[in-house]
């Protein structure tokens, strides 16, 4: 219970893009179209499950034993950095259009703060591994959650008449700011 009490809590209550704001680049620039959304949601659960592994293990096991702590950043980085490599040459061998398609925001996940914050909270709220393999792939799920939902809005907004003043990335702000209010009701789910 306990475990999925911390899944919830990181999906939607604790969302990184709407709660947290982080990972705003790639959540506004890749939600154009839902396929895009759902192949970067998915890409950035397989590395931040897998970087909320490794980190802890990389912390617990080599920068903790070698009194090493203060080094965690630069640790963290250098794990998320190889995994994003990994993950893109994945992509490119097993989904070409895909990879076309996540173009320049692919790389951007090694960049990407949601990724480096889900593994520095893990260590600062001291989450044992499986906590933080959890806390991981629930801060992904909300990521894809709040990137597939705010791709849906741009779809659906693209073919309605709006002002020209809002046409583009203000009309997706205002609509980002939307879904923001609206996961703040999430905030009474869990305490």
């Amino acid at each position: 219970m306990e475990l999925l009490l911390l899944f919830l809590s990181a999906a939607l209550v604790n969302n990184f893009v709407l709660s947290r704001f982080l990972g705003i680049c790639p959540f506004l620039g890749v939600s154009k179209k839902i396929e895009t959304a759902l192949g970067m949601g998915m890409a950035v659960t397989f590395v931040m499950g897998l970087a909320s592994l490794i980190s802890y293990v990389v912390f617990e096991f080599i920068l903790v034993p070698l009194k090493l702590e203060y080094m965690y950043t630069v640790a963290f980085i250098l794990v998320i950095a190889s995994l994003v490599q990994f993950v893109e040459m994945v992509i490119q061998k097993t989904s070409p259009s895909l990879y076309s398609a996540l173009g320049v925001y692919l790389p951007l996940i090694t960049t990407n703060c949601a990724v480096l914050g889900v593994a520095i909270i893990n260590m600062q709220k001291s989450y044992s591994l499986v906590q933080s393999v959890v806390n991981g792939v629930g801060g992904a799920a909300g990521f894809t959650i709040s990137i597939v939902l705010l791709a849906g809005i741009r779809e659906r907004i693209e073919k309605n008449n709006i002002l020209p003043c809002l046409k583009g990335f203000p009309i997706t702000l205002i609509s980002a700011g939307f879904m923001a209010i609206a996961f703040l009701g999430f905030q009474n789910l869990i305490k």
